[in-house]
């Protein structure tokens, strides 16, 4: 019998977050779903050792910013990158890819996340308006990761954040590898992909929420299907 996918849940596990309720239901919807076997394991990140996270064959950084350990976030982070290990980054996973590739792909060394820094490019900025506990309507890119795994062009999600992608940064970020692939009602960035990598999603809104509602996570899948296909 194929052993089962080993997940590394980069993160600090906090009963009380929704997000942290949704993500063992969605993971166990999506293997169902795949009929395949998962071990999911939480990875705490003031522990983070990064011989762990080289072993296992998908890399999730959820939600929960600010981390325990940063750093540790950031080097998981590039190391997923660098050497095409599926990733997936929800509301504040998403936060970190976008500095980390600020960072150690574009060279903006003062790239920084405005809940933890001072000063340098903000490129990780406070909303507009707060999407702690929001819904709203999301667009992909057509021909996009997401769009593809979504299956249509259009969905509503939910968040729980408060900072994101600063507008004055967003047009920067696009033109190596990196795109743009989803988007608000206003035009603000909400998803990301990386083009060169097998599987490299990240999105502000936390898909993993759908298992709430009784429903599969199509990012989800799609994550489990990357593990898959690189094993």
């Amino acid at each position: 019998m194929t052993s089962p996918l080993r997940l590394s849940l980069v993160g600090d596990y906090r009963a009380s977050a929704v997000a942290h309720q949704a993500i063992p239901l969605a993971i166990e919807r999506a293997a169902v779903h795949l009929n395949i076997r998962v071990e999911p394991k939480w990875l705490p990140t003031d522990t983070l050792d990064l011989q762990t996270i080289k072993q296992s064959d998908a890399i999730w950084v959820v939600p929960g910013s600010p981390y325990k350990k940063d750093d540790a976030v950031f080097t998981t982070i590039r190391w997923a990158r660098e050497n095409n290990k599926p990733f997936l980054g929800s509301c504040g996973g998403f936060q970190y890819a976008i500095i980390e590739y600020a960072r150690n792909v574009l060279g903006w060394h003062d790239a920084h996340h405005a809940e933890t820094d001072q000063g340098g490019r903000m490129v990780i900025a406070p909303l507009s308006c707060s999407l702690v506990e929001q819904r709203g309507d999301v667009t992909f890119k057509a021909g996009s990761r997401l769009a593809s795994a979504y299956g249509t062009l259009q969905n509503n999600e939910g968040y729980h954040c408060n900072f994101g992608v600063n507008p004055e940064f967003s047009a920067a970020l696009e033109g190596r590898n990196l795109q743009i692939t989803s988007w608000d009602r206003a035009g603000d960035v909400r998803g990301i992909e990386l083009n060169d990598h097998p599987y490299f999603v990240a999105t502000l809104f936390q898909s993993e929420r759908a298992a709430l509602q009784n429903k599969n996570s199509p990012l989800v899948i799609a994550w489990l299907q990357a593990a898959l296909a690189a094993r």
